[in-house]
């Protein structure tokens, strides 16, 4: 089940895309273009200004500790 529109970050879905499609092997460069200039236009459509991450964790490689010493 999706949760609805008004709780899901402005542009996150396109966000999610572009970076998902730099994670991919092989790497295609024309897919991640399109999906970076699908994200530009919803940036702008919307007027965001900054993105942010709430979790700290989110982002990190696999395998990573989380503790920092």
């Amino acid at each position: 089940m999706d949760a609805p529109e008004s709780l899901q970050p402005v542009c996150g879905q396109e966000a999610l895309d572009l970076l998902n499609c730099t994670t991919e092997s092989p790497y295609d460069k024309e897919k991640c273009q399109k999906l970076l200039e699908t994200l530009r236009q919803c940036v702008i459509n919307k007027k965001v200004k900054k993105f942010s991450l709430s979790d700290p964790r989110i982002g990190k490689p696999e395998g990573s500790n989380e503790k920092r010493s």
